[in-house]
Formats: C-alpha cells, structure tokens, sequence
C-alpha cells in the first residue's frame, strides 16, 4: 500500500471502513514511527522500524528495478524474476520458501510494478532470522537455470493470458499506456511483458539483466516489528554482508516529450458486454507538489457514493455503472485517470461532456470546505490504520528510501495532504486537463453480425366449412 491517497481509499475499501465513517482527527505529530537506516559496505540499506505492540516481524527487501528499465524488444523482464526469485537458491530448493515460511504461520508475496519488484514476509518474531536468510540466500545465489527460466517463462505467458488477454476490458489498460506514453518507453510498454519479447528472451539476456540489477547494492531491506535494532543489524551482518555489490551502471531515463495534442483511439474487445472508456491526462511525477493536490482533486471526484462524478454520472443521471477516477503514483511523469464501464444505451461521448464540464468548474469555482474536509479525515483515517500494520509500515519505509533515499520521509507525508488548500486543488483543475494533455481511449463490444431471421412457417391451410 502506497502512502498515497489513492491507495489510502483502495485501503478503506479493503478494511470495509466507510468513507464517511471518520475517526478523531490526527496530525502526523500523532504518529512517531522510529525510523533507523544503516548501510553496509556492500551497498545495501537497511531501515528498521521496531514496534513491539505484537509478537511478529516483516521483512521486505525492494530492488530498484521495474519495467521501466526493460529495453525495448525484452519487456517482462523484471516480472519474470519476481517468479524466478522463487525458484530456489544454493541453500533453499524449488518450492522450499513457500514450505518454510508457511509452516511457521507466516505470510509472503512479491510484487513488480514499473517502477520497483519487492519481496516481503510477515513472520512470528521468533523467525526473524529465517525471513533474513531466505533474501539474503536468493540474493547472493539464485538458480537462473535454463529449466528454472523456461518454467517461469511459460508461467508468466500463461498469467498474461489468464489476467489480461481471457478478461474483460484489461487489454484496454495496456492500451491506455500506449497511447498515453507514446514514444516513451519506460511507461509506454507493460510490466507483464510481449508475448514476442518473452519468446525470444534467450538465458543470456536474462543472466545479463539479473546479474545488473539483483544485487545489495540496488537493493533496499527494510523490517518493522518486535525486535531490538541492534539485534536485526547483527543477522544482517551475518547473512547479507559477504554478498558482493555488483556496481553496476546507473540507469538512465529518456527524456519525455509533453503531449500537444489530444490523441484518441477505439479498441474493439471481445470479452466485454458493454462499453467503457479511460480518459487520462500528463501530471508531475509522486510526491511532487502538485501531486497531493491532484490526488485530493481526484478524491472529490470519484471518492465514494458522495463524490461529484459519481452522484451525477452513476445515480443522477445513470449513464455509468462502474467509475473510477484515479493516480498511477508513479516516479516519472504520471497520469490521472478515469475509468468507466457504461451504462447499457449510453456511450463515453455523453459521460465524458460529465467530466471535463465538473473539472471545468472546480478550476472555475474551486471545491467546497465540506469536500477538502471530508478527503482529509479519510487521510487521516488510513494513514493510521495503514502504519499498525508491520507489512504495511516496512513496504512504505523501503519505498521512501528506495525512491527518495529517505525512509523517514514517511513521518511527513501526512503533513503534505493536509496542507492542501482549496487554492490548490482550483489551481492545478485549471493547469492540467487541457483536452491537448488529454488521452481517451473507447473501449467496445465487437460487432457481431445479427443472426439470420428464422423462415416464416408456412401458412395454415384455412379449414374446410363444415358439410
């Protein structure tokens, strides 16, 4: 979970909280969460955030590598080794993480996005050291066998089919990407991989991009939960210091090109029963200041039953039956979005006229005191619920530093979405959703020829008069 507000709602929803349901109020000054960061010699950084509230610890280790590293023609790279990480190690067989990390009660997982791939495990405090030892031994010696990487292959081919190809609409946010990030490749291609590139990925390739970016060097290890910091910094010592960095070369951004015109296309799908459409436009990258407000803009238009687009656009006037206004929250250039599945008889044009005439207005007349208060007691709201969890407060910690190379920024966050004024959200309404920073993308049903009509019965013959 991203301490962003996006994700601070997601989060609402999974907890089944309210987004009316507002606590006491909460200032960050409420929430001190001890923050430690030690750097070994081989690069690695280590954050440790001890609460001992309750008998378990999380480990995450966050490598800075996603998609957006990938070179053109061998995309799905660093989702590949989000399974290959699993694969097994010098000490650990195939399928042996998932065994000992089970049969202790604990919990794991990993992630890739385009910006990061993270590993992380919740575990009794007692068996700290074995979620220290499983990283550090797949860090230092992961089986990138031909067998191991042929496995994974078709693995990861078959979730591209099962989670974008055989549902409804998920192509059309691949597609978003595309038209949106045109000529930027970073963001332009998807995390899940081609299904050309990841046939044509040889072992070589895939040794090269493993041996560049898995490395302590590249890679940021961070633990929250019941134990003493000296503790934690002694096991890591032990399991992680002899691993050598790799002082691999940085790698570098393309320059991104502003959009100057609106680009708009159509995707027929043909798993989905009904239309929908996203409409996207550029934003400043996370934590930048504009972002916050963008965020808060984005609360007040589809946050909840109460927000504006969906009082109007799904209750008032029935056009939409599914919405959802949203930030990718990403490192680079970024993107707000809407995404809606229409209501059947109605079509983006109508829903769309909805948006950009409710963005038109805030940038005219800003949003009311009810509204910034509301999204900002949902802030407050999450942000505490979010940082009782270990998992949740050594994700976050390992994505500050990963990201902005201080972990403790995370006590000021909150601070940043409170100290958005209705100023603030007017002014970036006014100087973002230009339709030239516009992407639409409509997203229809295919086309099916009408059946044939069923031949006329033939006529009955009339019946005789009666003699």
């Amino acid at each position: 979970m991203k301490t962003t507000l996006t994700n601070l709602v997601r989060a609402a929803a999974a907890l089944g909280l309210a987004a009316t349901a507002y606590g006491p109020a909460a200032s960050a000054d409420d929430l001190p969460v001890p923050v430690t960061v030690e750097r070994l010699d081989n690069g690695l950084r280590v954050v440790m955030s001890p609460d001992h509230a309750a008998p378990t610890v999380a480990v995450a280790v966050y490598y800075d590598v996603g998609a957006r590293v990938e070179e053109r023609g061998r995309s799905g790279f660093a989702h590949l080794f989000e399974h290959m990480m699993f694969e097994g190690s010098a000490n650990v067989g195939k399928g042996e993480h998932f065994r000992l990390i089970s049969s202790r009660g604990g919990q794991f997982n990993g992630t890739t996005s385009e910006d990061r791939t993270n590993y992380f495990e919740t575990l009794p405090a007692s068996s700290l050291e074995l979620g220290l030892f499983l990283e550090a031994d797949r860090m230092r010696s992961l089986n990138v066998t031909a067998e191991n990487f042929e496995n994974q292959r078709q693995t990861v081919m078959e979730e591209r089919r099962q989670s974008y190809e055989n549902r409804p609409y998920m192509l059309s946010f691949l597609r978003r990407d595309e038209l949106a990030y045109q000529g930027y490749f970073p963001y332009e291609h998807s995390t899940i991989g081609d299904m050309r590139d990841l046939n044509a990925a040889s072992l070589a390739d895939v040794r090269a991009f493993h041996d560049r970016y898995y490395a302590p060097d590249n890679a940021v290890l961070s633990v929250a939960g019941d134990f003493e910091p000296a503790q934690v910094m002694e096991l890591v010592r032990r399991h992680f210091a002899m691993i050598p960095a790799r002082h691999a070369p940085a790698w570098q951004d393309t320059p991104f090109a502003p959009q100057t015109a609106e680009r708009t296309d159509t995707l027929r799908d043909n798993l989905a029963q009904i239309g929908g459409f996203h409409v996207a436009w550029h934003i400043p990258p996370r934590r930048t200041p504009d972002h916050y407000a963008l965020e808060v803009l984005g609360a007040v238009m589809g946050m909840g039953e109460s927000s504006r687009l969906h009082q109007i656009l799904v209750k008032e006037r029935e056009i939409v039956g599914e919405l959802n206004v949203y930030t990718e929250d990403r490192r680079g250039p970024d993107l707000f979005g809407v995404w809606c599945v229409l209501a059947q008889g109605h079509t983006g044009a109508e829903a769309r006229e909805v948006i950009y005439g409710e963005l038109d207005r805030v940038g005219r007349e800003g949003v009311t005191a009810q509204e910034l208060d509301k999204v900002k007691n949902l802030v407050r709201r999450q942000f505490v619920f979010g940082l009782q969890s270990n998992l949740n407060r050594a994700r976050q910690l390992a994505e500050f530093e990963l990201y902005d190379g201080n972990a403790a920024l995370l006590r000021s966050e909150l601070d940043r979405y409170l100290a958005v004024t209705r100023d603030d959200v007017q002014r970036v309404a006014r100087q973002y959703f230009a339709a030239t920073n516009r992407t639409v993308l409509d997203v229809l049903p295919v086309e099916r020829p009408a059946a044939p009509a069923a031949p006329a019965a033939p006529a009955t013959p009339a019946a005789s008069p009666a003699r």
